[in-house]
């Protein structure tokens, strides 16, 4: 049941887990609990003390948690996971845990909103300095690199627009400077992506995304090696952040990690089919999608990717206005933020995920004004390009 040789779909339905050791439970108990009881002083006092393995505060671990942690780190081909109560959560604690005042890290210059203004707005005020360089070429991570960079850290696709950063090349360089290359693997997840594999030291997920799959929880993950993980488990987790994740959450998880595989597989295959209908349509200027021909790093996508995502960036013609008017018309694709869940979900990046940037950071760091992010849900293809066409056509109307 638990064998790396199985595949990444048993595993993800078996991994960690064994009903004969839990009364014949098909699924783990939620342990419910905070606190956990000793059985003696001394027992506890070691476990305080890092010489007993036990659970002793929720804060820290739980039965519940280990078992979803075990199990991402096994599809990451990881050493060891944690959960966190957040991406965010997942980010900071890690961030937290390896820089202080004095440190410099490395990110790539398109980053998720919240996540820019963390490294960008935030950490800054604490002493650490923050490099932003195209990673679309390596090159420009080798010139800013120092003695000082800490961390070097990207997305990969990257949110909003799905640029394609080089693993292997970028995790090279940094280890050559000392650095830990930390991956966000949200837009992948471990079924298209292991970045781990390329060289990453750690890896991030916003588990609100993909690995649920729902729509009902918000949630992080992180994975990597078990020293590193237990310094942000000890240290970013326990200490600087406190983003700590429900039983029931993690539990919800362990479900929408069972058809993950299964999703993911329906999000790409759907997506291909909506981006190469958007590519067609006379109102789109662009499609920003690993499996079009016309995308500028197809070759990239087809060596690191085993396939193409469920995440299509394009844009309509009109810029901003154009945009949002087609979000508009819409009827079947839901106007929200997120993304990964059943539900196909359209957004406007400038004026939401990606407002923490200012109109001239979204310039420089390629978020175009008029950029619009789907994200292909699980209904029917055809019924989402049909939806999608009635709100594209009745733009063309309107701009003739």
């Amino acid at each position: 049941m638990h064998s790396n040789d199985h595949d990444f779909s048993t595993r993800a339905i078996h991994h960690g887990y064994d009903p004969q050791s839990n009364q014949g439970a098909l699924n783990p108990p939620i342990y419910m609990t905070s606190t956990f009881t000793f059985d003696s002083a001394e027992s506890g006092g070691a476990m305080f003390a890092g010489e007993k393995e036990g659970h002793f505060y929720t804060r820290i671990s739980n039965p519940t948690l280990d078992h979803l942690e075990q199990r991402i780190a096994n599809l990451e081909n990881a050493e060891a996971g944690l959960c966190t109560a957040s991406g965010m959560g997942a980010i900071t604690a890690t961030f937290w845990s390896f820089v202080q005042a004095g440190d410099e890290i490395v990110i790539d210059k398109t980053l998720y909103g919240c996540t820019f203004s963390f490294l960008t707005h935030g950490l800054p005020r604490f002493g650490v300095k923050v490099t932003a360089v195209d990673m679309t070429d390596p090159a420009n991570l080798a010139d800013a690199i120092t003695a000082k960079t800490k961390i070097v850290y990207f997305e990969t696709p990257a949110n909003p627009n799905n640029r394609l950063v080089d693993i292997a090349a970028v995790s090279a360089i940094a280890h050559r400077a000392g650095a830990k290359v930390v991956v966000d693997n949200t837009y992948a997840t471990p079924v298209i992506t292991r970045p781990i594999e390329h060289g990453a030291d750690i890896v991030v997920h916003s588990a609100t995304k993909y690995l649920s799959g729902h729509g009902d929880v918000v949630a992080g993950l992180v994975v990597g090696n078990r020293e590193d993980i237990n310094q942000i488990r000890m240290v970013g987790l326990k200490d600087m952040t406190g983003a700590v994740m429900s039983p029931m959450t993690a539990m919800l998880l362990l479900r929408g990690i069972k058809t993950l595989e299964l999703r993911v597989e329906r999000h790409c295959q759907s997506a291909m089919s909506v981006a190469q209908a958007l590519e067609s349509h006379p109102a789109v200027l662009n499609v920003f999608y690993p499996g079009l021909e016309s995308f500028p790093q197809g070759g990239l996508a087809r060596r690191q990717m085993a396939r193409f995502g469920g995440m299509i960036p394009f844009e309509v013609k009109g810029g901003k206005a154009g945009g949002i008017a087609m979000m508009n018309r819409l009827n079947l694709i839901q106007r929200a933020v997120s993304l990964g869940d059943a539900e196909s979900l359209i957004q406007h990046p400038a004026s939401m995920t990606h407002s923490t940037y200012s109109p001239e950071e979204r310039a420089e760091h390629g978020i175009a004004e008029g950029l619009v992010r789907l994200s292909v849900g699980l209904e029917g293809t055809q019924d989402l390009i049909n939806d999608l066409y009635t709100a594209l056509g009745a733009h063309n109307m309107q701009a003739a």
